[in-house]
């Protein structure tokens, strides 16, 4: 049998299990590079260069892919080659591999994923032990489950950057970073999960591919998910995937989803995939086949949903109606309303859930509340799905 060439560029964490892996199971590998250095440059440059080279790759680098990960696979294409990708989104769990083969059949209706362990990990804390925000994420650093400079997880940019990839494979539709409306977990308080809790719902941060018509919601923020969800439950630096088609229903998809033992796993599959199809001679899959099934992203400010919204606002007479007059007046309908008993005069917490409504309109709504004079503190604003 033919020796089986694998290049690997980048040799970190997780470059480091690949070879342990391989080294471990060797077979019959051909000749693929395999890119493990992160970030989009030089890593495009090199990928591109192996390609025109007649090399299949295989890639973990979610950045790279996000942005130009529809220019990657046409050339793979058009060349015959393979690019597997399998690390890139969910570290271990094989959700690539499901939207490419398993799903094809397939109108994709829905993807929900909780696809960033730092910051599930930070929210599952502040649930689970009312730690607030920066507690949580100290705790998460001294694990080693986050980094030094944590914005790329806590900012969800993570997590943007891997549900572009999820939705070029469900939906066909390659996007732009500013595209896809990304908001963090900074502003997460605990008396928010607290309240979340007694409504029924969890907070998660959420990223969010969900057709409308021949348009698609792309989206990434915190969001109340009802406790009944299959997500509500995923905690501590777990990922999880919710998908939903038009044949194949509900599914979820679970399993950890970063560290260099699950994604060196990805890799290798990707490795041993790649070369079982080169050594029996068998054609080449492509790396995408384009659905081609919306034609537009949706804009943020035209999407709609339900809100949990939280005022902070002096017990006097009339503040309600203020409030309910202005969101009225923006077309938003109030579905509930709580207000914790306090003295007359103090600051007290006002939580309301509204019915759908447009996020323009909410956006519009609140900038006038708070500039009420009762109003004393910026209104959280939390979205709500399931």
């Amino acid at each position: 049998m033919r020796m089986i060439n694998v290049g690997i560029i980048g040799f970190g964490t997780i470059g480091n299990g690949v070879v342990k892996v391989l080294k471990s199971k060797r077979s019959f590998l051909k000749d693929i590079v395999v890119e493990l250095i992160g970030g989009v440059r030089p890593a495009k440059d090199i990928i591109l260069e192996a390609l025109r080279e007649g090399k299949h790759v295989v890639t973990a680098n979610k950045a790279l892919l996000s942005e130009s990960g529809y220019q990657i696979f046409n050339l793979a294409n058009t060349l015959g080659l393979a690019v597997g990708f399998e690390a890139s989104v969910g570290g271990g769990i094989p959700i690539i591999k499901s939207l490419k083969e398993g799903f094809v059949a397939n109108r994709i209706d829905l993807i929900y994923g909780i696809i960033n362990g730092t910051s599930n990990f930070i929210l599952s804390k502040m649930a689970e032990e009312g730690y607030g925000f920066k507690e949580a994420l100290k705790t998460a650093q001294a694990k080693g489950y986050a980094e030094k400079d944590p914005s790329l997880d806590i900012d969800g940019i993570d997590s943007r950057h891997k549900l572009s990839i999820l939705a070029l494979l469900g939906f066909g539709i390659p996007s732009k970073a500013e595209e896809i409306y990304t908001e963090g977990i900074r502003d997460i308080e605990p008396a928010d999960i607290q309240y979340a809790r007694e409504a029924g719902y969890s907070i998660k941060l959420l990223a969010i591919a969900k057709r409308a018509g021949d348009s698609l919601e792309l989206r990434v923020h915190p969001t109340l998910i009802p406790k009944a969800h299959l997500l509500a439950d995923v905690n501590g630096v777990y990922n999880a995937i919710f998908v939903k088609g038009d044949l194949i229903g509900e599914n979820l998809f679970f399993g950890e989803g970063a560290g260099a033992s699950p994604t060196s796993s990805a890799v290798v599959s990707d490795i041993v995939t790649i070369a079982k199809d080169i050594s029996r001679g068998g054609r080449i899959e492509k790396s995408i086949a384009f659905r081609k099934e919306v034609k537009e992203i949706k804009k943020m400010d035209e999407v709609r949903m339900r809100f949990y919204i939280r005022f902070s606002a002096i017990d006097k007479p009339g503040v309600l109606a203020k409030i309910s007059g202005i969101l009225g007046h923006h077309r938003i309908s109030i579905a509930s309303v709580s207000q914790k008993e306090s003295k007359a005069g103090r600051i007290v917490p006002v939580v309301m859930m509204t019915h759908e409504a447009k996020e323009h309109d909410m956006v519009m709504a609140l900038k006038e509340i708070d500039r009420l004079s009762v109003v004393k503190k910026r209104t959280v604003r939390i979205r709500v799905e399931g």
